[in-house]
């Protein structure tokens, strides 16, 4: 497997270390934790671009917001006991040209927006609250209603703001925030380089209401992304994979690959897949997750294989990872929101190339490997693999699968 090596330079992480502050509170935004303050805060991030750039500051204490769009030279710092809390009315997330579920479309702002701003950056300690219950909650009235009706509700069918929106920035860093209860994604990075997500901390709920379709970050046509130290626990995937989706995704210049993407030293909760590749993704290679500590009962590596996309999923490697898990490994067809149009194409996917080694878990079962019929799936590696189970199999027809060293229950595993 071809070797990744990850360089994030200090220099744009030094970038602002002399650029200006400005505490939000010095700059006419309300500490009344039930005042809506967007404009106010709007006009800090403006005249801090006007002025050359800065730091925008939110000091400790809440602060009700929608929408925010941050300029080019400025970033975010939440102080200790800083919350960013998000409005729960739709009305103050403005509809404009975004991307969601591997499309460009027009869409609802994000809590925070970032275009095409090089060297931004979000630190903590504090947090940003996407307080989503209301959304949430309407997203399960609304599809339970739909559902009467003989008709499944799509995802964008309830309008509800993503956590943090990223697009098109080169050189970005979160660091050491907290990321809560988005009404949608949470981190969603759109056609950006060179990225640092470092001890950052992001949840969303599954009780008492569960927070529907809360990636914990989503990496849409991306390169050379490092997530690290962090903690996610989200009710959807909490790494996952994008790119584009559909009969022609391969042709359209908004899509693209995702590649040299480093997961390490991470704790994961509950969450609908650790690693997920799809459900929209036509290309994903150079893909390195290790040292991280499950505790879960979902899948380690799960694989969504679009029978209506053309998909090549390759050089993925899991090593050194630890703890409690539903399985190692979940692939199968997903069929979530299957269109064709009016192509006659007939998709396919290709896998090749992973890597599984130096793995000691608890799980429910080695999980299982199918994917749609033209799909060819070759060179996966399980090596090194010690599992506790009650179910001691993997079910899988693919034959180019080879076991080194692979122990279910103490004992020599192969595929029966």
């Amino acid at each position: 497997m071809k070797k990744i090596f990850f360089v994030i330079g200090l220099s744009f992480l030094l970038y602002f270390s002399s650029a200006q502050e400005y505490i939000i509170t010095s700059h006419g935004v309300s500490s009344d934790s039930s005042k809506l303050n967007t404009v106010a805060i709007q006009k800090v991030i403006d005249k801090a671009e006007a002025n050359g750039g800065g730091t925008i500051v939110i000091p400790k204490g809440v602060f009700l917001t929608g929408a925010l769009f941050f300029k080019p030279k400025t970033r975010l710092l939440l102080q200790e006991g800083a919350i960013l809390k998000g409005s729960d009315d739709i009305v103050n997330y403005p509809l404009i040209p975004s991307r969601m579920e591997g499309r460009s479309i027009y869409y609802y702002a994000a809590l925070i927006n970032a275009y095409h701003v090089d060297s931004f950056s979000i630190t903590g300690p504090g947090t940003i609250d996407g307080n989503g219950l209301k959304f949430w909650e309407y997203f399960w009235f609304y599809r339970d209603s739909v559902r009467q009706t003989g008709r499944a509700a799509t995802n964008l069918e309830v309008h509800r703001p993503r956590l943090l929106f990223i697009w098109g920035c080169n050189n970005v860093a979160l660091r050491n925030v907290k990321l809560r209860n988005s009404g949608f994604w949470t981190t969603h990075l759109y056609q950006c380089n060179n990225v640092l997500i470092e001890s950052c901390d992001i949840r969303s709920p599954f009780k008492p209401v569960k927070a529907p379709s809360t990636d914990g970050i989503d990496i849409d046509v991306c390169r050379n992304v490092t997530v690290r130290k962090c903690f996610i626990s989200v009710n959807d995937d909490a790494v996952c994979i994008k790119g584009g989706k559909g009969p022609d995704a391969h042709l359209r210049r908004e899509n693209g690959i995702v590649e040299d993407i480093l997961i390490e030293d991470c704790d994961f909760g509950e969450s609908h897949g650790t690693l997920t590749l799809g459900s929209e993704s036509i290309h994903a290679r150079n893909i390195v997750m290790r040292n991280c500590r499950m505790d879960h009962g979902t899948s380690v590596l799960r694989l969504k294989m679009r029978p209506d996309t053309y998909q090549i999923y390759e050089n993925i490697r899991i090593e050194n990872i630890t703890g409690k898990c539903g399985t190692i490994i979940s692939m199968a067809p997903w069929t979530q929101f299957f269109d064709m149009g009016a192509s006659t194409e007939k998709p396919f996917a290709i896998v090749r190339n992973i890597v599984f080694t130096n793995i000691d878990v608890q799980c429910n079962s080695l999980g299982s490997m199918q994917g749609n019929p033209a799909d060819t799936v070759t060179n996966i590696t399980f090596k090194n693999i010690k599992a506790s189970t009650e179910n001691a199999s993997l079910k899988t027809g693919y034959k180019e699968i080879l076991f080194e060293n692979v122990l279910v229950n103490g004992q020599p595993f192969s595929l029966k």
